[in-house]
């Protein structure tokens, strides 16, 4: 009796609801209980990027330009060992309201609009 091929699964996209420039408190991890800007998000992987959090070091080369001289790499540096933030899943942070609560997020519609609400206040978010 032959198998039946298994069917490509693709990940179910859910919507994230932490943009980049949202205020956030990471809950878990090795900086939980700071507060941070988010600088980018990764919706693919469910992962974020917070300003000074997860810190993770970086070895950089030193790179050529064609004229043969070494010049500063993306963090104005010749090569060697740089930090730059790690990725964070969405699951371990918490975005925060405008009093600086944090709080769980909830969409609402608006005259066919997309609206971020804040579940512990009802404050609007956008």
């Amino acid at each position: 009796m032959a198998r039946r091929p298994r069917a490509a699964s693709t990940p179910k996209r859910r919507t994230m609801k932490i943009r980049s420039g949202d205020q956030v408190k990471v809950m878990a991890g090795k900086d939980r209980g700071k507060t941070g800007r988010v600088l980018r998000v990764d919706p693919t992987k469910e992962r974020l990027f917070v300003e000074h959090l997860n810190m993770v070091k970086r070895h950089v080369r030193p790179q050529q330009t064609p004229q043969g001289s070494t010049y500063a790499g993306p963090e104005g540096q010749l090569g060697g060992v740089i930090e730059v933030e790690g990725p964070i899943h969405v699951s371990n942070v918490m975005l925060l309201d405008s009093k600086g609560h944090p709080t769980r997020v909830r969409i609402e519609r608006d005259n066919g609009t997309r609206v971020r609400v804040a579940k512990s206040s009802g404050a609007r978010l956008d």
